[in-house]
């Protein structure tokens, strides 16, 4: 068995979360960015993390949010971890009094090492697919063999992952953890409790 780390991202509903957490995830999501389908507000997202059961990590996602908006978030949710998935500077990540991940939307020709060097203060470095304007979520998967094998932070792997490939792609890039969203929906923001389940079964058993 390896120990691969697992997130299921866009939660909105308690009942998902609930399955997430029973299913054996590691860790929820919590988008904060209005323009995303699967966006909550501090009401919903104060419901889903009062639900859950110890030892379950609370991440919220943000998109060139300002610090007024993230501190605004942060003074009404005991989040665990931040996840910035815009432009972020590395000095715009810092200073929140939380750990935090940077998301990168990974294209041919990008130097991932440099990035670990820029981001030095993050705790991993989480990749995704890149689609112009499109700032994740995407449900598309990338070529990861544009991942180095060897990075100087933690990698947690994102984009178009799903009970059928995630196998596959721990495999070949040996990730830290793994971040689905789309992949176990029956409908945006809508997580099937049956492909959480099969998901963390096929991470468990890759």
């Amino acid at each position: 068995m390896n120990n691969v780390r697992s997130k299921i991202c866009g939660i909105t509903r308690v009942e998902d979360a609930l399955a997430a957490a029973r299913a054996g995830a590691d860790a929820i999501g919590l988008v904060f960015y209005a323009k995303s389908p699967r966006a909550v507000n501090v009401q919903q997202a104060r419901a889903i993390v009062q639900a859950l059961p110890p030892f379950v990590t609370t991440v919220g996602l943000f998109v060139d949010a300002s610090r007024c908006e993230v501190g605004e978030i942060l003074d009404a949710l005991p989040l665990d971890l931040l996840q910035f998935h815009g432009d972020e500077t590395p000095a715009q990540c810092e200073g929140h009094g939380r750990p935090w991940i940077k998301a990168l939307r990974v294209r041919p020709g990008d130097d991932l090492e440099a990035a670990c060097q820029e981001y030095v203060g993050a705790r991993a470095l989480l990749l995704d697919a890149y689609v112009a304007g499109v700032p994740g979520g995407t449900g598309q998967s990338f070529d990861w063999s544009l991942i180095p094998a060897r990075l100087s932070k933690p990698v947690v792997l994102a984009g178009g992952l799903s009970p059928d490939n995630v196998a596959e792609a721990i495999a070949q890039v040996k990730p830290w953890a793994v971040d689905v969203s789309g992949g176990v929906e029956q409908a945006k923001g809508i997580k099937d409790a049956q492909k959480i389940d099969a998901f963390l079964r096929a991470v468990r058993g890759a």
